[in-house]
């Protein structure tokens, strides 16, 4: 949510020549600007984009690719998948492009690289590019790119679930800058209004290595000490995104989809551009997906979603932090957030298409009325400095209800701890207790009807001692934000807004119904193999499918 700076915090990364192709930018003070700008300085590598984000059978794939070495291969394969190629370029010359200025904004315009045009039996899903250095005899992979294929109708069986991708162009900071932090000199801290869809994504996002940590903190501390960020600790040192545990097909869509098929689940995968564009895009779906990170959306977006529940389709949300409206911009593929400075710089301030948060009062759009919660009500937990003793999982309030079937869980019972599903950031609803249980108040747009089954405490400020307050990232900035936003600011209110939750809820509406497990790490449980997340993740799927 937050404006993240990996360099405000203690435990740098040590310096390497080798990463100078991922990591570079002009240096701030004493400390380095992190991020990815490509370079011929550094080590091997390969970067690449598609002219589009998704494709359907008989589109033609463009590919633009820059490279460090002078010739390369380029392979796809289904993602995930049994490993089969379905393209093969062979080998290639390889060239290495200049970074236009502000390239997070205007794009690359390199020149084609190759095309390809899709088979009309080609399965649903996302399809991941690798590219292989062809000038020695290791043929090391050294870049990968992602695009997405659905079928032109429904696969049999097949459930959707919707790629949250505004949230991962909002993280991406290929070329200098995203919508958190960068080389802009127009905006503060240097971040991006506007992104190009038409640059790379950040290394991370889209391919993985085994065993890079996730952005919950492995290991909850006994002591006091600084705020540790295990993810963006572990990027600094081997040349990641610091971003990429945050956002990304690696961490969060990907995982999910390689236990769904596991498990016998069968989905088409659709972009958040395509929700955008299409407002009966998901009318042919019992059951719709959002997994992990969802944080940016268009009001075109929600209103597909909305449309969709009141025909009466289901929604199934496992994902944690929706919050802003952004704009899209499709003919030049932009998307436009100001974000913090919507009020002061966004040319619709004070309208109801501003790119602030959804709770702002002058879009007057409540973010609970889509999924029943929303962010700046939840938000963080065992990450870095916020909450970082926290539970992290969830604790049961209504066990009655369908999605507990068959878990043995009981009142006040706790489940994903072992796993750390409660974590990073979460949202939840304005609530009160009643004979002992959580039931929202109404008062920030949560639909009628909504049940909290279970829920956790979250915090909008990091803690810490005082001789340890320089290892912070946040503050309490979120909490400011908060207050800013929701009445008059005050002292008290202030410490009012620090406070959060994360919680687990559904309800009907029109004819359809939504589940929201209001969290970024859900899909960890199902990583971890936790018994309890496993089997409300079936529940949910089981009954939303028929």
């Amino acid at each position: 949510m937050a404006d993240l700076d990996p360099n405000d915090a203690r435990g740098q990364r040590p310096g390497g020549d080798r990463l100078a192709s991922v990591i570079s930018g002009p240096r701030r003070g004493a400390r380095e600007v992190w991020v990815e700008i490509p370079s011929l300085d550094g080590e091997r590598a390969a970067w690449c984009y598609s002219d589009q984000r998704a494709y359907r059978p008989g589109d033609t794939v463009t590919l633009f690719l820059s490279a460090t070495v002078a010739s390369v291969s380029l392979s796809i394969a289904r993602d995930p998948g049994d490993g089969a190629v379905v393209f093969s370029s062979g080998v290639r010359d390889a060239q290495f492009y200049p970074v236009p200025d502000k390239v997070y904004a205007v794009g690359c315009g390199w020149p084609a690289f190759l095309t390809w045009t899709l088979p009309d039996d080609l399965a649903s899903g996302g399809y991941l590019v690798e590219i292989r250095d062809e000038t020695t005899m290791l043929r090391e992979v050294i870049g990968h790119h992602l695009f997405i294929h659905r079928r032109r109708e429904r696969t049999p069986g097949a459930l959707a679930l919707v790629a949250s991708t505004s949230t991962w162009s909002a993280y991406n900071d290929w070329g200098g800058a995203n919508h958190y932090f960068g080389t802009n000199p127009e905006a503060p801290r240097g971040r991006a209004t506007h992104l190009s869809a038409l640059r790379p994504w950040a290394r991370g996002q889209i391919w993985l290595p085994s065993g890079a940590p996730r952005c919950v903190n492995a290991i909850r501390p006994r002591t006091p000490g600084p705020a540790r960020y295990d993810s963006i600790e572990w990027a600094y040192i081997n040349g990641f995104t610091r971003y990429y545990a945050l956002a990304g097909w690696a961490s969060y869509e990907r995982p999910f989809l390689q236990w769904a098929e596991a498990n016998d689940y069968r989905f088409d995968v659709f972009t958040q551009d395509e929700l955008h564009d299409d407002p009966a895009l998901l009318d042919d779906y019992p059951c719709t997906v959002f997994i992990g990170h969802d944080e940016y959306w268009s009001r075109e977006m929600r209103d597909a979603v909305d449309a969709y529940v009141d025909r009466g389709g289901r929604v199934a949300r496992f994902a944690g932090n929706f919050l802003w409206q952004i704009r899209l911009q499709r003919a030049t593929q932009t998307q436009v957030a100001y974000k913090y400075d919507a009020r002061r710089l966004d040319p619709e301030a004070g309208t109801s298409r501003m790119t602030s948060a959804w709770e702002d009062p002058r879009i007057n759009h409540p973010g609970a009325r889509t999924f029943g919660v929303n962010a700046l009500r939840g938000i963080y937990a065992a990450f870095g400095g916020m909450a970082r003793r926290a539970a992290r999982g969830f604790n049961v309030f209504r066990p009655e209800h369908w999605a507990f079937a068959g878990t043995g869980l009981g009142y006040a019972d706790m489940f994903g701890d072992e796993a750390s599903i409660f974590g990073y950031e979460m949202d939840g609803v304005d609530y009160t207790f009643e004979d002992g249980l959580p039931v929202p108040t109404g008062t920030d747009g949560a639909p009628q009807g909504l049940q909290i089954l279970a829920m956790g405490f979250a915090t909008l400020a990091e803690s810490s001692l005082p001789e340890f307050e320089n290892s912070l990232m946040l503050g309490d900035g979120d909490a400011q934000f908060r207050n800013s936003l929701l009445g008059e600011p005050t002292t008290e209110s202030l410490e009012r807004h620090k406070r959060g939750s994360g919680m687990v809820v559904h309800f009907t509406r029109g004819a359809g119904e939504v589940f929201t497990a209001g969290t970024c790490e859900w899909v960890n449980g199902l990583i971890e193999g936790d018994v309890y997340t496993q089997r409300i993740t079936k529940n949910v799927l089981d009954r939303f499918s028929k």
